[in-house]
C-alpha cells in the first residue's frame, strides 16, 4: 500500500503542469466560427510561444469586449486604435504590444473629373464618411480636413453614408467627396472601373491596432505574451496572415514599445467630430 502511494506521488509529481487558460477576444470579429478562420494559426503560435493554453473568445461587439474585461471573462483583446481610447477609459487595461497596419492612412477622394481641385475647394460643400466611429473612415478623414484647415459642420457638410453608396452618390454629384483608406480605394476603383478618383488629402499614418491586457491579468502572464511578440514575431506574424482579413497586417511589425500617448492623435480626432469625452463609443 505505502509503495504504491509512494508510485502515486512520484507519477503526479512526475506530469507536467496543465498550462494556464488566458483567453483573447477581437473587437472587429463577431462569432466563434469568423475568429477561428482568423485566428487559430496564431491561436496555435501563441499557445507554442508562451507555454500557455490559449482560448478564442467572441465578442458581439466592442461594448460587449469592454462587458467581458469588466467582468473577467476575458484577459488579452485585440482592438483598432479608436476604440482603444475609450477601452481605455473603461476599463484601464495595460498595453501589451501595436500592430502594425503598414499603409493604413485616411484620405479625401474626389472624382478626377469633377468640380474639386483641392481641399479648399471642398468648403460648402458635403463630404461623406463611412461607419461611424471608424478610425479610417469617420474620424481620420475628419481629422484629415481639420489638419489643413477645415471644420467640420462650418466649413463643410458631413454626411454618414455607406462606401459604396457614397461613391456613388460622388458619381451622381449630390456629393463632393468621400473619406475613405487607401485599401477602401483599391476596392473602389475595382467596383468602378469606368471612373477616375483622386486623392486630394492624405492624413499622417494612423496609429496601429493594439493588444491589451485586462486589469488584473498577472504580470507574469503579460510579460510572457509580450516575450512570445518580441523573441517570436515573425512567427506570430505568419500565422496572423493565414486568415484573409489579416492580411491588412502584411508587411508590418509588433512593436512592444508603445505608450498610451501615442494615441493622443485619435483623441484629437474624436474632438474634431465633437465628442470631448471618451466614456462612450461614438454610434452606440
Amino acid at each position: 500500500m505505502f509503495r504504491a502511494m509512494i508510485a502515486a506521488l512520484a507519477l503526479a509529481f512526475a506530469m507536467p503542469a496543465a498550462a494556464e487558460t488566458v483567453r483573447m477576444a477581437v473587437t472587429d470579429i463577431e462569432g466563434l466560427e469568423a475568429l477561428q478562420q482568423e485566428f487559430d494559426a496564431f491561436d496555435s503560435a501563441l499557445e507554442e510561444a508562451t507555454g500557455l493554453d490559449i482560448e478564442l473568445f467572441p465578442v458581439s461587439s466592442r461594448t460587449a469586449a469592454v462587458e467581458a474585461m469588466k467582468a473577467e471573462q476575458v484577459d488579452f483583446v485585440l482592438t483598432g486604435p479608436a476604440e482603444y481610447v475609450v477601452i481605455k477609459q473603461l476599463t484601464d487595461p495595460q498595453i501589451v504590444v501595436a500592430w502594425q497596419r503598414p499603409e493604413y492612412y485616411a484620405q479625401i477622394v474626389v472624382l478626377t473629373d469633377g468640380p474639386i481641385g483641392s481641399v479648399q475647394d471642398l468648403k460648402g460643400q458635403t463630404v461623406t464618411f463611412g461607419s461611424v466611429g471608424s478610425t479610417s473612415q469617420h474620424l481620420g478623414p475628419a481629422q484629415v480636413l481639420a489638419d489643413m484647415g477645415l471644420k467640420m459642420g462650418t466649413d463643410y457638410t458631413a454626411r454618414i453614408i455607406s462606401r459604396n453608396v457614397a461613391v456613388e452618390a460622388l458619381i451622381r454629384g449630390d456629393v463632393q467627396a468621400v473619406g475613405m483608406n487607401r485599401s477602401h480605394l483599391s476596392r473602389i476603383r475595382a467596383a468602378f472601373p469606368d471612373q477616375s478618383f483622386t486623392v486630394v488629402a492624405r492624413g499622417r499614418d494612423l496609429p496601429n491596432d493594439i493588444l491589451l491586457a485586462r486589469k488584473g491579468v498577472s504580470d507574469d502572464v503579460v510579460a510572457k505574451v509580450r516575450d512570445a511578440f518580441v523573441n517570436d514575431g515573425k512567427k506570430l506574424m505568419a500565422a496572423v496572415l493565414k486568415g484573409d482579413d489579416n492580411k491588412k497586417y502584411e508587411g508590418g511589425f509588433f512593436l512592444s514599445k508603445v505608450k498610451d500617448a501615442n494615441y493622443d492623435y485619435v483623441r484629437d480626432m474624436y474632438r474634431t467630430i465633437g465628442v470631448e469625452t471618451f466614456g462612450n463609443f461614438v454610434g452606440n
